[in-house]
């Protein structure tokens, strides 16, 4: 019985000391709505080709003119900002639930080491726009976005590294077939989201 107890007090100290050091609220639902954002985002994109008399499917007019690609930026921005507010609806509600903080020195130590990689591709991604390095985009930001995931996994949930590792293999992949950026893009951030928000909902709820 005294070793049942002795047991049961390790599993529970242990659980704090989790809490202590990791922001566990993080929502799987935010990563299906950041899904469907990105999906979203795609068909528009798609759109936008066809008005341009772009047939992307096609291959043959797989790289575009700086006017068309700020456009692309644009629409690219409006989807993360989108997932980032959705995605701290979902976790703050979840946080609420649970009676957690959704800001304190764990959150804030998540924040920069999955902003630093995450920044640091932001920039690169600029570099390459303004030498009109077009074609390089997507997978550079799909691979700094695994390694910010991968980064993360410190503070947060250890799940998290899995998608970033599919991300980084993905945009690794993507560099093989330049040109066909959208449908990389399409699978690592609408795809791979839906499915990773799924298991983590279904995980965690």
């Amino acid at each position: 019985m005294d070793s049942k107890n002795y047991h049961e007090d390790l599993s529970h100290i242990r659980s704090m000391m989790e809490r202590s050091s990791r922001f566990i609220s993080l929502s799987g639902l935010s990563g299906v709505f950041a899904g469907l954002a990105a999906l979203i985002g795609a068909g528009y994109v798609y759109f936008i080709f066809q008005r341009e008399g772009i047939d992307y499917l096609d291959g043959d007019r797989n790289f575009f003119g700086p006017a068309l690609v700020r456009e692309l930026v644009l629409v690219g921005t409006v989807i993360l900002l989108t997932a980032v507010l959705s995605g701290y609806i979902f976790t703050a509600n979840k946080s609420k639930k649970k009676g957690q903080k959704i800001w304190d020195s764990t959150t804030k130590r998540l924040l920069l080491t999955f902003a630093v990689p995450l920044v640091t591709g932001g920039v690169f991604c600029l570099a390459l726009l303004f030498h009109h390095l077009f074609v390089w985009v997507a997978p550079a930001t799909l691979i700094f976005y695994g390694i910010a995931l991968v980064s993360a996994e410190r503070y947060t949930l250890t799940d998290i590294k899995y998608l970033g590792y599919c991300q980084i293999i993905l945009g690794l992949i993507s560099i093989f077939f330049l040109g066909w950026g959208l449908i990389f893009w399409t699978i690592g951030f609408g795809i791979l989201h839906i499915v990773y928000g799924l298991i983590m909902h279904k995980k965690y709820k």
